[in-house]
């Protein structure tokens, strides 16, 4: 179902220009009102101006209204700022729209609403939103990590954006989640989004939010469009500003980062003032690995899969990489004992390694990734990220057992063995395939988690001075350079989603920053360019502003501050801490381009993720001190439980505590290459 074209064009933006040679003639913006009657359909009013004084323009419908609207543009910097005042005459329940003509034809556009939709959303599957469903959507705010739309025309080399610019401190319950919903409270939250309207694209925003054709409410499920309205009552008055802008770009790569800049610039978020020191964190999360250590089993791990937030209680699930990571936990665990002179976590840790050793592999050499050992069963297919984040984090330890002067010979055996295996798997065009048997015969095909191997390769020539692995990494990166990152399409680096993700465009700036640190010279300033694109794109899903919660919404009563925090993917619309080295890319990045919107931005991740740190009397609704949540519900959108402002009931510790440990141990992979 394409949204509902109920704007007619009106004047609106008479004698306002845009940045570069658009201009906006009268018919280009059009606005509408829509006045809900409780137990009553809404009825929708088009707007037309009477000019008034100073630029300011009263909005007239055909019929009296019982309230006044008054609308006034600035131009500023090449920029539009709009702002709409509603004041009531009577009590009434509003939602308030309009439209702008980008003069794009619509077929010629890729869209951008970051940390949701890249280009046309293709590779998400038609339950999410996509263009499988409509090449027209609407959503809400809070799902964007900035409350902006862009339409960029690879044609005409340019995009045109516009942004929500107002104060985001209310939010409030509703009873229904489709449908026209009657709000129970004052919210700050709006709509924007893109509709193609006879063929040509144009931007559509409004307040308070709806959402259509469909509403995205929970993994791989739409559901029927939303219209909210809010109260305003006799005598009261709200202010609505948004701004428009066109900026020259000339891949959809530029479009990203100078939106995202601007994004950056406009929003300019601040690091979260909280009281948790580095040390801190550390000392309260390293709480998991003491009470998530299992040792009954072939291979002891750290419980970090499949728990519920309620108990924490250990589960049965050992799992070496992504969202188990027991290798890089016991790494962590290994080396912050030692330096902290707390025996059981070295000896947990070492006991972790040596099971692994023994009992952690398949009959071909892989790990045995996924173990579910109260129902015997292995996962039979291998992926090439948890299979590379194990190798990754081995190479760690190794590395830091080789400078306490302790030697693992049969370890070390076992990783060559593997990184050998990795250069028989690798494909022509350097791409590595998602998923995998213990007999090669391949399961997924597809690249998206290639850069996930680039980094053990290029460790593993450092570690075992193997130029073949070196060889291999620069291959995966020559890949990504010709698949991903040229044509701007991040996907399916998560596991458990077939999508654009954050993870893929992370992995790739990291993958290449590691290619940098390992090179010289041209080759260096080539791989700080490819890591460099790719970072704008990790970049574009963190948040730079703060989601408002409504009373009631746990996460908001503890005060929770969205900025800094990442959205995963397309079909997985919640925030996480997933982060790992990033930081230390961003941070390198700064340095080697003098760019600070790096650097402090990662200051504000690295301040804001602290703040759902659980210890007591500060448990943020998980069971046990030290379990970092996981799946953040900032918007309306969930796994099947709770909603915004809560967490899912089953949650992922152990990738969280080794996300957080990872950017608390800043330079990690340089201080890994430099000469020993």
């Amino acid at each position: 179902m394409r949204v509902k074209r109920l704007f007619l064009g009106v004047m609106l933006l008479a004698g306002i220009t845009s940045v570069g040679a658009a201009n906006y003639a009268p018919e280009d913006v059009s606005a509408s009102i829509s006045l809900k009657v409780p137990g009553n359909d809404a009825k929708q009013y088009p707007l037309a101006l009477q000019k008034m004084q100073n630029g300011v323009y009263s909005c007239q419908a055909a019929e009296k209204l019982p309230l006044d609207i008054t609308r006034q543009v600035v131009d500023k910097d090449g920029k539009q700022r709009i702002t709409v005042v509603i004041k009531a005459l009577e009590n009434v329940y509003f939602n308030y729209g309009e439209q702008v003509k980008t003069g794009y034809k619509h077929d010629d556009c890729q869209f951008y609403m970051p940390g949701f939709w890249y280009r046309r959303n293709l590779r998400s599957p038609k339950e999410a939103p996509s263009f499988h469903t409509s090449d027209s959507w609407l959503v809400r705010e809070d799902r964007l990590s900035t409350p902006l739309t862009a339409a960029f025309n690879p044609a005409l080399g340019k995009s045109m954006s516009v942004i929500r610019i107002d104060k985001f401190d209310k939010e409030a319950l509703t009873t229904h989640k489709e449908g026209e919903v009657i709000l129970s409270g004052e919210t700050s939250i709006g709509y924007t989004g893109f509709e193609n309207v006879d063929g040509m694209t144009v931007l559509a925003y409004g307040f308070p939010y709806k959402e259509a054709p469909k509403t995205y409410i929970r993994k791989l499920t739409l559901a029927p469009a939303v219209e909210a309205f809010q109260l305003l009552r006799k005598g009261d008055s709200i202010s609505l500003t948004w701004e428009l802008s066109e900026r020259n770009a000339n891949d959809f790569s530029e479009c990203v980062q100078r939106t995202w800049e601007y994004c950056y610039d406009t929003n300019r978020p601040q690091s979260v003032d909280t009281p948790y020191t580095v040390d801190r964190m550390k000392e309260v999360m390293s709480n998991f690995f003491v009470e998530s250590y299992v040792d009954n089993t072939p291979t002891h791990y750290y419980s970090g899969v499949e728990l519920e937030t309620a108990t924490c209680a250990s589960t049965d699930v050992a799992e070496v990489g992504f969202v188990g990571r027991t290798l890089l936990n016991a790494f962590n665990a290994l080396e912050y004992g030692a330096a902290k002179n707390r025996p059981e976590l070295v000896n947990s840790a070492n006991s972790i390694f040596d099971t692994y050793l023994q009992n952690g592999f398949s009959p071909a050499g892989f790990f045995n990734e996924v173990v579910h050992y109260n129902r015997n069963f292995k996962e039979p297919a291998h992926s090439i990220r948890r299979q590379s984040e194990g190798v990754y984090a081995v190479l760690h330890y190794l590395n830091y057992e080789k400078q306490q002067k302790r030697k693992h010979p049969e370890w070390e055996k076992r990783i060559k063995t593997m990184l050998d295996t990795f250069l028989t798997l690798q494909n022509e065009d350097g791409s590595f395939p998602r998923k995998f048997k213990d007999d090669f015969s391949i399961v997924d095909g597809s690249g998206g988690s290639t850069p996930s191997a680039t980094l053990p390769l290029v460790m593993g020539y450092k570690y075992f001075k193997d130029k073949r692995y070196l060889a291999s990494a620069k291959r995966t990166v020559e890949y990504l350079e010709n698949e991903l990152i040229s044509k701007a399409d991040y996907f399916s680096s998560t596991l458990d989603a077939n999508c654009e993700d954050k993870e893929a465009s992370l992995y790739a700036a990291t993958a290449a920053y590691y290619l940098a640190l390992a090179t010289k010279g041209e080759e260096r300033a080539h791989y700080a360019e490819l890591a460099k694109k790719a970072a704008y794109f990790a970049l574009s899903w963190y948040y730079t502003w703060d989601v408002p919660f409504a009373e009631g919404q746990m996460l908001g009563d503890i005060g929770l501050k969205t900025r800094g925090w990442g959205n995963v993917s397309v079909e997985n619309n919640h925030i996480d801490v997933f982060i790992f080295d990033f930081a230390d890319v961003l941070h390198w990045l700064s340095k080697h381009y003098n760019e600070p919107r790096f650097s402090e931005f990662a200051e504000v991740i690295s301040t804001s993720m602290r703040q759902l740190l659980p210890y007591e009397g500060h448990m943020c609704g998980i069971a046990k001190v030290g379990y970092y949540p996981e799946v953040v519900q900032h918007t309306n959108w969930d796994y099947g439980r709770n909603g915004k402002g809560y967490y899912n009931n089953i949650f992922a510790p152990g990738w969280t505590v080794a996300s957080l440990w990872e950017l608390f141990s800043p330079g990690r992979a340089e201080q890994f290459f430099l000469k020993k």
